[in-house]
């Protein structure tokens, strides 16, 4: 009792037992670092970290450099370099006391990132490129890792007794080196790769296939380098590396297929991963750093090897990498790639002996690796200026190259001063990787030689073939030379219903089917009464769909650059193109490209160079986005998506082939008109019991498939572009089309020169006219093809010429009676010409009817804007016409 009421009276007197928390509002510092509660300081230290490297990476990702660049500049700006040397900033903000905790997170990331890495890594892309990536990947390993063993000597002579070292043979510092020198950043070279457009060039197939094998052989240096320091003995190294030989066996054939069949089962591969899947897959990736951490070997390789053995099959790898790339990105890399930046004192490098090794480290690391790819790849047959830019893009070390020397530092392979004269090594390369690819390979030289292998010009830039601008006439049978043969056409998911029943125009007539006869029954008729022959139409339009995915900074979305073979061949937006366009008769193909999305006009104009017609839509969405619209509350608006007219303005600048944009109404039907009038209801069944909802939309068939177009002629190269387009469409039986000449003043135009044209003469003859204004060369050219009209036209497209003093007004009059006249065809165009050089579209009447003459009209043309705020029930199409046009 007694001993009872004294403890009593001791916790009634006595301080309290519970720990103190060390809050701000009793006067602690929320930076004192507490062992029991080291949260605060982290996050205070993580946001520093963040901030500071995406400050950095902004003005640095507008030359093209990538985030791995900012985020050791911004180690080194924090470390010792710069603020620490500000007096308490280190002690106060990086304590040595807190460094575990913090290099315990960067750790945990790095064991993931190299997982994501295994994961980027596409063995088939190595096995389907094997030659050319052994003799590029072997020479531009050899050679660096030979001179990196020359120079290791001089290193190993002059820093092996410095602080922070331990004492090892130079066998295995020669070693380290040689890899250090040796290794290629694999995933930093696919974004560089991505963002300079050259994935699908000669360059790019050899990179990305000798990256492959370079990342994989050089991890594998790396492991039996980290073999060697920790084990004790030469006999304990060669059991290290034994077990890891048969860890990376088991991990192939046991384990792999074990995991596939578990992916089956659960159908992940087909419906992508669950997270149960997720944390099955984390916990492989962790017992597999586990197993290589405790035998000696890094805990990065294993997660390597674990990322190596996920499966490829239905995107599963992309899946996987999409559900724990941001926070490892966002959160664990710059924390790891900063401490590298801590760990770098650049007030090391204070001597001149010091900085002669930190010029012959660059010059060895990039010497070596350009020579040897560079060589290799010329006795591949690649020409001089793809072999420089493949030995530019080789010597790229990146954020693999800072990862091999963190991992030297800590297992005391190199001191601090070594460290950092290889940091400085690692920035210079990779600094200079996307300026020396785009000097040694710019985007006109890839020009010529496309051109060049297609045997359209020589080496020299002089075409082999002779332009028929010059010799072809204005008749109607003389613009078969113009008529459009090859389309590219920008797939969106949003746009898709227009654009296919846009597409499927190009078709024409199809092709009569005959009667079929069933097998079985054609084998008893015999051979002689077979199935009677089809008619043949003229040769089918090549239709060639574009599909472009954004390129962010995730891993992901580099997996999906290595990976566009599969995606194109399974992408559901292309295959549809394919179908629909071959059944309407055309000749089609489609491909997906991942690009950055201020690439998007760059990469279109870049396939399109070699098509006659560019089809673009309008976004459906107000934007760039391809989301699906749940609401149509965007279309009043439509035109006033401002990222979306700098894209179109942009794509316009960069094509060369006549440009169309169109901006859908209800073309093909695309849209249930009538869908916001029922609304969805409850009704009972004939049980009395359960309720069913009556929201079912059925739309019935086209009962009138027709088009009409409206043209509003008034000349210019985008109105005689536009002209030729129409005549083209018009061709397709289901097509009407009215084609009105506005003959509008002089003023109308801007100033031109006269051109000299040839048009078709009596009896097949030629004759030279030479106007003397752009005026009468439009109504020539106008009232030629118009007299010259194929009698199949002449029952669908009617010509007509007009004066007009107020062409604008007039046109909006004449639309409105000409389209939505026939309300349940398949929909109504009304074309124009961009025109956006032609004074009369800018004069008092028209601004009184253009709302907003800085947006739309600056990007489509004053015409095209007014035109559709007058909401006149058709769809408009905008002609630009192309740079190879202009000469007719």
């Amino acid at each position: 009792m007694s001993s009872t009421a004294a403890s009593a009276k001791a916790t009634a007197t006595g301080k309290p037992s519970v720990p103190h928390q060390g809050g701000i509002l009793d006067g602690i510092s929320p930076v004192e670092f507490d062992p029991k509660n080291p949260i605060i300081l982290f996050i205070v230290q993580a946001s520093i970290i963040i901030i500071f490297c995406r400050l950095l990476h902004y003005p640095l990702s507008k030359i093209r450099q990538p985030r791995v660049i900012a985020e050791v500049i911004g180690g080194i700006l924090l470390g010792p370099s710069v603020m620490g040397r500000i007096p308490g900033f280190k002690e106060a903000i990086f304590p040595n006391v807190a460094m575990p905790e913090l290099n315990l997170v960067a750790n945990l990331g790095l064991v993931l990132f190299l997982f994501i890495v295994g994961l980027e890594v596409d063995l088939r892309f190595l096995v389907s490129n094997w030659k050319v990536a052994l003799s590029v990947g072997l020479a531009g390993m050899a050679l660096p890792f030979g001179m990196g063993v020359a120079i290791a000597v001089g290193l190993y002579r002059q820093f092996k007794d410095e602080p922070g070292t331990v004492p090892i043979d130079f066998g295995v510092f020669a070693l380290f080196i040689g890899v250090a020198m040796a290794i290629t950043a694999f995933p930093v070279l696919c974004r560089i790769l991505s963002e300079l457009k050259l994935l699908s060039t000669p360059v790019g197939v050899i990179v990305l296939s000798a990256g492959v094998g370079n990342d994989v052989v050089g991890w594998v240096l790396l492991a039996l380098c980290v073999a060697l320091v920790n084990a004790g003995t030469g006999l304990t190294a060669l059991w290290v590396l034994l077990t890891c030989v048969g860890f990376t066996l088991v991990l192939v054939f046991a384990v792999r297929p074990l995991f596939l069949y578990g992916l089956r089962r659960t159908r992940a591969l087909q419906d992508g991963p669950s997270q149960g899947t997720i944390a099955i897959t984390l916990l492989l990736c962790l017992a597999s750093a586990f197993f290589t951490g405790i035998i000696g070997v890094h805990a990065i390789f294993g997660a390597f090897l674990a990322g190596l053995i996920i499966p490829h099959e239905g995107g599963f790898a992309i899946k996987v990498a999409e559900k724990i790339e941001d926070l490892i990105g966002a959160l664990f890399l710059p924390l790891y790639f900063t401490l590298s930046g801590l760990n770098t004192d650049i007030g090391l490098l204070d001597s001149g002996i010091t900085w002669a090794y930190v010029i012959g480290v660059i010059a060895v690391a990039f010497t070596a690796k350009f020579i040897g790819a560079a060589g290799a790849a010329r006795l591949n047959g690649m020409l001089w200026r793809e072999c420089f830019a493949i030995g530019s893009l080789m010597s790229c070390k990146g954020l693999v190259e800072l990862i091999v020397l963190n991992i030297g530092l800590q297992a005391k392979i190199l001191s601090t001063r070594t460290f950092t004269i290889f940091v400085v090594m690692a920035l210079v390369t990779t600094f200079s990787t996307s300026p020396l690819t785009l000097w040694f390979y710019p985007e006109w030289y890839q020009k010529k030689v496309e051109a060049f292998k297609r045997g359209e010009i020589d080496w020299d830039g002089k075409p082999l073939t002779d332009s028929d601008s010059t010799t072809d006439g204005l008749h109607f049978d003389k613009l078969e030379a113009k008529r459009i043969r090859r389309l590219t056409v920008y797939l969106r998911l949003d746009s898709m219903p227009n654009l296919l029943a846009f597409s499927s125009l190009f078709g024409g007539q199809a092709n009569k089917s005959a009667q079929k006869i069933h097998p079985s029954i054609q084998k008893r008729l015999g051979e002689n009464q077979g199935e009677p022959s089809t008619e043949h139409n003229q040769q089918p339009i090549e239709a060639y769909g574009l599909r472009l995915l954004n390129l962010t900074d995730r891993a992901s979305s580099v997996m999906q650059v290595s990976e566009m073979e599969s995606y194109t061949a399974y992408d559901p937006v292309v295959n549809t193109f394919r179908t629909f366009g071959r059944l309407h008769n055309l000749a089609v193909s489609g491909e997906v490209m991942v690009v950055p999305e201020s690439s998007f006009a760059d990469t279109l104009g870049t396939r399109a160079s070699g098509s006659d017609f560019l089809l673009l839509p309008w976004s459906e969405t107000g934007g760039m986005s391809e989301q699906a619209i749940i609401e149509d509350k965007g279309t009043k608006n439509k035109l006033s998506a401002s990222d979306y007219n700098a894209f179109i303005d942009a794509a316009f600048a960069h094509a060369t082939c006549t440009t169309a944009v169109l901006i859908n109404k209800n073309f093909g039907a695309s849209k249930n008109k009538d869908r916001k009038e029922k609304r969805q209801r409850l009704a009972r069944t004939y049980s009395s019991v359960s309720l069913t909802s009556e929201n079912r939309v059925v739309t019935a068939p086209f009962a009138d498939k027709s088009h009409h177009i409206f043209f509003p002629f008034f000349g210019g190269n985008d109105d005689r572009a536009a002209l030729r387009l129409v005549l083209q469409l018009a061709e397709n039986p289901e097509v009407t089309a009215t084609l009105v000449h506005f003959d509008v003043p002089e003023s109308f135009f801007e100033g031109s020169l006269a051109l000299t044209e040839i048009i078709s003469g009596p009896k097949g003859t030629d004759v030279t006219v030479t106007s003397s204004t752009p005026k009468e060369q439009d109504a020539t050219f106008f009232a030629s093809l118009r007299a010259s009209l194929p009698a199949e036209l002449s029952n669908r497209v009617v010509f007509e010429s007009v004066s007009s003093t107020q062409p604008v007004r007039d046109v909006l009059a004449r639309a409105g009676n000409e389209v939505g006249q026939s309300p349940r065809n398949a929909g109504d165009l009304i074309v124009l010409g961009r025109n956006m050089g032609m004074k009369g579209l800018e004069n008092t009447d028209s601004k009184q009817e253009i709302q907003s003459s800085a947006g739309a009209a600056g990007t489509l043309g004053a015409l095209a804007e007014v035109v559709w705020e007058k909401k006149l029930g058709a769809s408009v199409l905008v002609v630009r016409g192309g740079v190879r046009d202009s000469k007719m």
